[in-house]
């Protein structure tokens, strides 16, 4: 019997995880005039208008996800950095130099490096924004990967905590700049954890969100081990810790608002205004 070169292979390489796409960053920032100047004047994200805001509120719009920005008494800040696509990072300089004197005084900082350009938000948010190439698939804007910086020695242990509790696809990158424990998530999305001999800053409560297609298994492993932070409702829950699988101290905090697919925002389109 002949076998077949179609045979031999596992095709291993189309399949997904279990966390189907992270769909949103949420940062608090002081003044939700100066987030609408910066997020959408500048950097090009789109207002989502289809969902009722308060005035202190803006959900804004890049491809297929988005940056919850609530206006509070004070700003959160990711510890590390937000990757984003955009067709063409020279009109984007274009639209940093027009806002430029509007945030004087703020964070607010942009540079070009070899193969992105480095913004800095009016609070301290750090974005690496990139033009669309083979690394982000057939992303053309959006946010293809949020790096976090996390204590040294972690990345092993955060790359089992997401393949036994969430099921999804992570390995570890050795780097002289610090391992990383990468996740994929869906289908052009990473999750990225870095390691440093630095000192972090002190966890500010911001969060991401992502949509799984298993609800029940994550939910179950980390109730097991009391991190749920926020019980099942309108098809979501939330945890904090991310702890080492086998020995269970914390490896590192951020706040995961977990969507199953039933949950009412999945799959909404988000409107982008034709802006590159």
């Amino acid at each position: 019997m002949t076998t077949t070169t179609a045979s031999k292979t596992s095709h291993a390489e189309e399949n997904l995880g279990n966390i189907v796409s992270m769909e949103h960053v949420n940062v608090a920032v002081t003044d939700a005039a100066i987030a609408v100047l910066f997020y959408i004047r500048g950097m090009g994200f789109t207002r989502d208008p289809e969902e009722l805001q308060a005035y202190t509120t803006t959900w804004a719009n890049l491809g297929a996800q988005q940056v919850h920005l609530p206006a509070t008494r004070k700003a959160q800040v990711v510890r590390g950095h937000i990757g984003m696509v955009t067709p063409r990072l020279a009109a984007l300089t274009q639209r940093l130099e027009a806002v430029k004197p509007r945030l004087d005084g703020t964070e607010f900082a942009f540079e070009p490096r070899a193969n992105y350009l480095e913004v800095t938000c009016p609070w301290g948010n750090h974005f690496h924004v990139h033009e669309p190439n083979a690394s982000f698939g057939a992303m053309q804007r959006g946010i293809p990967y949020v790096e976090f910086t996390v204590p040294a020695g972690t990345a092993e242990g955060i790359a089992a905590f997401y393949r036994q509790a969430f099921g999804a696809p992570a390995t570890v990158e050795p780097r002289t700049d610090g391992d990383a424990a990468v996740v994929e998530v869906g289908r052009d999305q990473h999750l990225v954890f870095r390691e440093t001999r630095g000192e972090l800053a002190p966890y500010d409560q911001h969060h991401i969100a992502i949509y799984v297609n298993n609800f029940s298994a994550p939910y179950e492993f980390l109730a097991a081990r009391g991190l749920i932070t926020e019980e099942p409702r309108n098809h979501q829950f939330r945890f904090q810790d991310i702890v080492n699988p086998d020995r269970g101290h914390v490896l590192f905090t951020i706040e995961h608002e977990v969507r199953g697919m039933r949950h009412g925002m999945y799959g909404r389109a988000l409107y982008n205004r034709p802006i590159d």
